[in-house]
């Protein structure tokens, strides 16, 4: 099994602000469904909370909850090993935040797919962890959003093998 983390990033690695993404780029949200399509998503709590409309069709939803034992059409695990080890067999699993879990799935993962805003947002209060070092480059795609122009580069990443 390759665990697989997806997020979209501003230039200071802010995330969300009051368990909202940030931006809402089309193409990136088009990426996120095409990446994890027919896939297994494991998410935060909250995370599942701020999707607008419950779990994520065609795709198995795997919740991490210490306060929740039960969500409709997700299980519902009390850790993130608990959840892994669910997920036996599986070829491909995403982890697509929120934050804390982004930050205990990143030691384990084996590939980035991120999407990189060439932004500061006004406010922020989630994080991506630092990436900078362990990782490599396999494949870089610029762009820019029409109306906003604002520029963002989709960018994969693997573990170096250091």
């Amino acid at each position: 099994m390759r665990l697989n983390i997806i997020a979209a990033v501003a230039s200071n690695n802010a995330i969300g602000y009051k368990n909202r993404l940030l931006y809402h780029i089309k193409a990136d949200m088009a990426r996120f469904r095409q990446l994890t399509l027919n896939h297994t998503v494991i998410m935060g709590r909250r995370t599942f909370e701020s999707l607008p409309g419950g779990p994520l069709e065609g795709r198995r939803n795997i919740v991490l909850s210490n306060s929740v034992t039960a969500l409709p059409g997700c299980e519902v695990y009390s850790s993130l090993d608990k959840a892994l080890d669910s997920c036996n067999g599986e070829t491909d699993v995403f982890v697509i935040g929120g934050e804390s879990l982004y930050k205990e799935s990143l030691p384990k993962a084996d590939r980035l797919f991120m999407t990189e805003i060439e932004s500061v947002p006004e406010e922020a209060d989630a994080f991506f962890p630092d990436y900078s070092k362990g990782w490599k480059v396999v494949n870089k795609e610029s762009h820019e959003t029409q109306k906003t122009h604002r520029k963002y580069t989709f960018v994969d990443y693997e573990r170096n093998g250091e």
